[in-house]
C-alpha cells in the first residue's frame, strides 16, 4: 500500500481533485441519461407501446455507456496513484499514511481548500480529527 505524508498529498490535491471532479460530472451526467432512457420505458409501458426512435435510444445508451467509462477511469487513474475513493457522491478521498507507526487515513473532502482531518482505518469519516499538531514538519517523525 502506498502511503503519503502530508506535505505529498497536498501537492497532490490539484491533480487529484481534478480527476474526482472528473469522475463525479461523468457519473452525474450518466445518471442523468439512464433517468431518461427509464422515463422513456415507463411512458412505453404506461401507454402499451409506442413508436421510438431506436437510433435515438442507441445513441444514449451508447453515451452512457462511455460516461460510465470515464468515471470508471478517472477513478482507476486515482486508485493507482495510491489514494482511495470512500464516496463518489460527497467526493470523499482517503490518503493512506503513517502516524506514530500506525496506518491512518489523511482525509480531504471536494470544496475543502486543503487536507485538514485524518481518520483510523477503523473510525473512518465520523472520526475525522484535526491533523495540526500530528503531521507535518513540527513532528518529523511522524510524517513517513
Amino acid at each position: 500500500m502506498k502511503t503519503f505524508t502530508l506535505d505529498e498529498a497536498q501537492l497532490l490535491l490539484p491533480t487529484i481533485e481534478a480527476l474526482l471532479k472528473r469522475a463525479m460530472e461523468a457519473k452525474e451526467a450518466a445518471e442523468t441519461v439512464e433517468e431518461e432512457l427509464q422515463e422513456l420505458a415507463r411512458r412505453i409501458f404506461l401507454a402499451g407501446g409506442t413508436m421510438v426512435n431506436v437510433s435515438e435510444v442507441q445513441e444514449k445508451k451508447a453515451a452512457m455507456t462511455g460516461l460510465v467509462q470515464r468515471a470508471k477511469d478517472a477513478v482507476e487513474e486515482i486508485d493507482a496513484i495510491g489514494v482511495q475513493v470512500k464516496d463518489l457522491n460527497m467526493g470523499l478521498l482517503d490518503f493512506p499514511a503513517y502516524l506514530d507507526g500506525e496506518i491512518v487515513l489523511l482525509c480531504w473532502k471536494l470544496g475543502e481548500e486543503k487536507i485538514e482531518f485524518w481518520h483510523s482505518v477503523e473510525e473512518g469519516f465520523r472520526g475525522r480529527q484535526p491533523v495540526e499538531g500530528r503531521f507535518g514538519a513540527g513532528n518529523p517523525d511522524k510524517t513517513n
